[in-house]
């Protein structure tokens, strides 16, 4: 009987992928079974005569009669080599954790049991429609400044345009001369950029620095102002006194206008 070497019977093969491994049988010899049962022999007289299993029999003749065709059909690429299962782990930990590298999901893979490459976690976070991106810097906020900032867009969330415009809105900020560059990576959605899990929060600290003073309306820029030495009661009311109202005429906010720090 010509024999092909030994190897795992494909996909394709609906009955015979839920066996064990076996002998893939030649196109001669499956042939040879689709002829004989179309000469009217039973699968046990096939099986017996070729000295094969009854159920691969079975399974050839299964083939034959859905695809009309004996040998193996393709297959669409490698089996995946992460379970259901793995992946479920795998997302499951993304969600908690953005921040989680593909060396540590391989470490915890091999934990369970399953041997991958972070070759093999990327594709399949990408499948997952995760992406690497670095994680956005944004300023450290504590509970209260975020339930500050809420209540303060409630209150004026239906304001008209028309209210907007007329606001000069202030804030100071301190410039880092050399700031710390380090990024941090996250496997996020599109559109989770600012989820809190995806952020890295920021403060402004390091090496040599200015403070700046600085205004804005919806009309355009006012004036920026340096702050040297500590900022007090005083210097911020002198500060005002040379910009913010200067800047008010510059920009023409007209009668009425209100002012924002």
């Amino acid at each position: 009987m010509n024999i092909e070497n030994e190897i795992s019977i494909t996909q394709s093969d609906s009955k015979l992928s839920t066996m064990a491994k076996t002998k893939v049988l030649s196109k001669d010899v499956r042939d040879k079974i689709v002829d004989l049962h179309k000469a009217g022999m039973g699968y046990k007289t096939i099986a017996k005569q070729l000295g094969e299993k009854v159920t691969t029999v079975g399974a050839i003749i299964h083939k034959w009669k859905k695809h009309k065709r004996t040998v193996s059909l393709p297959r669409p690429g490698a089996p995946c080599k992460i379970s259901p299962r793995g992946v479920a782990m795998i997302m499951r930990t993304m969600r908690n954790q953005p921040r989680t590298t593909r060396e540590d999901l391989v470490n915890d893979l091999k934990a369970a049991g399953t041997i991958v490459t972070k070759k093999t976690i990327g594709n399949t976070l990408c499948r997952e429609g995760l992406k690497s991106c670095c994680a956005r810097k944004v300023p450290l906020l504590k509970k209260a400044h975020i339930h500050a900032r809420r209540k303060f867009s409630n209150e004026h969330l239906n304001d008209s345009e028309d209210i907007w415009v007329k606001v000069l809105w202030s804030d100071e900020t301190k410039m880092e001369l050399f700031g710390i560059n380090s990024t941090r990576r996250v496997w996020r959605r599109r559109n989770a950029a600012y989820d809190p899990k995806n952020i890295m929060p920021t403060v402004k600290h390091g090496g040599g620095n200015i403070m700046l003073w600085g205004c804005f309306s919806a009309k355009g820029t006012g004036q920026l102002h340096r702050i040297k030495g500590t900022m007090d009661g005083a210097m911020y009311c002198q500060i005002l006194g040379e910009n913010l109202l200067p800047s008010a005429r510059a920009l023409k906010m007209g009668r009425g206008w209100v002012f924002q720090h």
